[in-house]
């Protein structure tokens, strides 16, 4: 059909250009980055070259000579393997983020294979926070806080859904619970992050529950000294009433 014609044509073009599709990579801030060619077999080529954004040099090998030329901007910050072909990108910045190609030139150029490398700073520690809920016997509102998200979800009857958040950037919020503890993750494609904290302990500490200004003990002994107190004073009362006599006075 029509439609295979153009699939066929397109694979064929493809195959003749080097077409490649872009495999994406991330690396945390500071590691290093190893791409590889990704193929057995490479094309004949008279130099194989390693290039950022289409247009920066990075490495050259010449297949006849074997040896390879460094340029300037990567030439103290990466390594070059002869045998496999592949880049190592060590110490990496955000500034390295971008399209890396490997392209085979002979006749014509070939792209071999691209990566869009992202260099991303690992995440933050999140904050877990919880607030009291008056209105309810024993809930935890519980607050998980990342650097650029925030999500809530009320603990009640021990148990809780368990909530996710993911940002466009490819941050991921999640507050969880498990057993006993409440759990805020956050992570992103290079690293991750947790805070937990004892539900008992969060209730508890938010509840505000009533702490008396004695021991219990304290009180019940004042209630016995008083009752005490009260019988004898009523006692003594008595005592003195009964030995008291009425004054008779007579008139002539």
């Amino acid at each position: 059909t029509f439609l295979v014609l153009i699939l066929a044509v397109f694979l064929l073009f493809s195959l003749s250009s080097g077409f490649s599709a872009e495999i994406s990579v991330f690396v945390q801030t500071g590691d290093s980055v190893q791409l590889d060619i990704q193929t057995q077999e490479l094309p004949e080529f008279d130099d194989l070259s390693w290039k950022k954004n289409k247009l920066e040099n990075i490495v050259k090998y010449t297949s006849e000579s074997k040896k390879e030329k460094r340029y300037p901007s990567y030439k103290d910050r990466m390594d070059f393997n002869n045998k496999t072909f592949s880049l190592t990108l060590r110490n990496t910045q955000k500034t390295d983020s971008g399209l890396y190609t490997a392209v085979a030139a002979a006749e014509s150029d070939n792209n071999i294979v691209t990566y869009r490398v992202s260099v991303i700073d690992a995440v933050e520690a999140p904050v877990l926070t919880v607030n009291s809920n008056s209105s309810s016997p024993d809930p935890c509102n519980s607050t998980c806080n990342g650097s650029n998200i925030i999500i809530s979800v009320i603990y009640d009857s021990s148990s809780c859904s368990p909530e996710e958040v993911t940002s466009s950037d490819k941050y991921i919020l999640r507050l969880s619970c498990i057993g006993d503890s409440i759990m805020c993750n956050y992570s992103n494609p290079v690293s991750w992050k947790t805070d937990s904290k004892k539900v008992n302990e969060l209730c508890t500490a938010k509840t505000g529950t009533y702490s008396p200004a004695f021991p219990p003990w304290v009180i019940f002994i004042c209630l016995i000294t008083l009752a005490l107190a009260a019988v004898i004073g009523f006692c003594i009362y008595k005592r003195k009433k009964g030995t008291e006599h009425p004054t008779i006075i007579l008139f002539q």
